[in-house]
C-alpha cells in the first residue's frame, strides 16, 4: 500500500551513498552513483513541492565541477606533458611560493580537477536525493524530543532551497499566464520581490504555527539530570565527528575511527534518552519502521562499508587515474556494492497521491475528465 517511507531512512541511504562517493575519485563509480541516486528519485518521488529540488542539485553540481576547473586553469599546477593552450603568467612574491596564476595548462591537470569536482557534486546529489524523497515536517516530527528546537532549526533551513525552487516555478508560471517573459534579465528582476514576499510570509505562517502549538514548553527536569545529558551529548557528538572524520579521511587508520564513532554513538544515545525527559510534546500517528525502512538503510550502508574496506586494503583501485593518461577501470567489488543502492526504488512503498509517471500519463490520456460540476 502506499504510505511515506520514514525520512530518516532515506536520510541514511543517501549519507551512505554520499560516503561511499567520498572515498573515490574514479569518474565511473561516481557516475554510478549519481545514476542510481536519479533513478531512486525518479521511482519513489511524490508530487509535492519539494520533490522538485533533485534538479536544482544537479545543475548546483554541474557548476560545482566548473569553478574547481576554472580554479586549478588558473590557480593550480600544471602536471603532465600534453598542453591544451598557455595562459599569461602573473609573478607573485617570494612569500607566495608554490602559487602559480596563469601559466601552461595540461590535459592531465583539468582531468584531475574535473575528477576531485565530480567527487563534490555527487555528495551534493546524494543530499539532493534525500532533500527529494524526504518530506521536511515528516523528518522534524521524527527528531527527539532533546534535538526538537535544533532540528526545528534545521529543517527550516533544509526546506529552504525546495521551497524557493517552488517560488520560483510559481512566479514564473504567473508571468507567463501574463504574456511576460520569464527568462533573461527583466524576468529575474521582476522575479525577486514576489519570492521574497512568499518566503516572508512563509516565515509568519510557521512562526504562528509554532506559537499556537505550545513551542520551547519544556517539563522539569532535576539539575543533576541535566547537567549530566549535556556533557554526554557534548561527549558524543565531538566522539563521533571525530570518528566520521577519520573515516572519510583515507590516511586514518581504521581501527582508531571505528571505536571512536562506536563510542561516541553510545554516549550521544544515553544522553538523548536523557535529554528527552524534558519534552512534553506528544506524536501524533508517528511514521513506523518497518521492513522496508531497514532494507532502504542496508542498501546505503552496504556501498559505504564496501568502499570505506577497499579504501583501506586497495586504496589505488579506487583513484581516477590522470598522469599517465589512461581510461579508468571499473572495480567490480565498489561497483556491484553501489548497485545496491538500487534497492530502495524496488522495496521503498510509492508515496501516497499521484507520482511523476502517472502524472505524465493522466497528462497524456485524451480521454475527458468527467466529474462533479462538468
Amino acid at each position: 500500500m502506499p504510505r511515506w517511507l520514514h525520512p530518516g531512512a532515506w536520510w541514511l541511504w543517501a549519507l551512505g551513498l554520499a560516503t561511499a562517493a567520498s572515498r573515490t575519485t574514479n569518474p565511473l563509480l561516481l557516475l554510478l552513483i549519481v545514476a542510481v541516486t536519479g533513478w531512486v528519485v525518479s521511482q519513489r518521488k511524490s508530487d509535492a513541492p519539494w520533490a522538485r529540488s533533485y534538479a536544482v542539485f544537479l545543475r548546483l553540481a554541474l557548476l560545482v565541477i566548473g569553478i574547481r576547473v576554472l580554479f586549478s586553469v588558473v590557480f593550480g599546477i600544471a602536471t603532465g606533458t600534453h598542453v591544451i593552450f598557455t595562459l599569461p603568467q602573473v609573478p607573485v612574491p617570494a612569500w607566495a611560493a608554490g602559487v602559480r596564476v596563469g601559466g601552461p595548462v595540461t590535459v592531465e591537470q583539468v582531468l584531475l580537477a574535473v575528477y576531485f569536482g565530480l567527487g563534490l557534486a555527487a555528495i551534493m546529489i546524494c543530499i539532493g536525493a534525500a532533500n527529494s524523497l524526504a518530506s521536511p515536517s515528516r523528518l522534524l516530527k521524527s527528531v527527539p524530543p532533546a534535538l526538537y528546537e535544533v532540528g526545528v532549526a534545521v529543517v527550516v533551513a533544509m526546506t529552504f532551497a525546495p521551497q524557493l525552487v517552488a517560488d520560483v516555478a510559481r512566479v514564473r508560471s504567473a508571468r507567463r499566464l501574463r504574456g511576460r517573459p520569464d527568462r533573461g534579465a527583466r524576468a529575474l528582476a521582476g522575479s525577486v520581490m514576489p519570492v521574497l514576499e512568499g518566503a516572508l510570509e512563509r516565515a509568519v505562517d510557521l512562526a504562528a504555527a509554532m506559537d499556537s502549538r505550545g513551542y520551547g514548553r519544556t517539563a522539569g527536569v532535576p539539575r543533576r539530570i541535566r547537567i549530566t545529558s549535556g556533557a554526554l551529548l557534548l561527549l558524543g557528538l565531538l566522539g563521533m565527528c571525530l570518528g566520521v572524520y577519520g573515516l572519510l579521511d583515507v590516511g586514518t587508520p581504521g581501527t582508531l575511527a571505528l571505536p571512536m564513532l562506536s563510542a561516541g554513538a553510545a554516549a550521544a544515545v544515553v544522553g538523548l534518552l536523557l535529554a528527552g525527559r524534558r519534552g512534553a510534546r506528544t506524536r501524533y500517528r508517528p511514521d513506523p519502521w518497518a521492513l522496508p525502512e531497514w532494507l532502504v538503510i542496508i542498501a546505503g550502508v552496504v556501498p559505504a562499508t564496501v568502499l570505506i574496506v577497499v579504501s583501506v586494503q586497495d586504496p589505488f583501485s579506487l583513484l581516477g587515474q590522470s598522469s599517465p593518461l589512461a581510461w579508468p577501470s571499473l572495480p567490480l567489488v565498489p561497483a556491484a556494492a553501489i548497485l545496491c543502492g538500487l534497492l530502495p526504488g524496488l522495496v521503498a512503498p510509492r508515496p501516497p497521491g499521484i507520482t511523476a509517471p502517472q502524472r505524465v500519463q493522466a497528462l497524456d490520456d485524451p480521454r475527458p475528465k468527467v466529474g462533479i460540476g462538468t
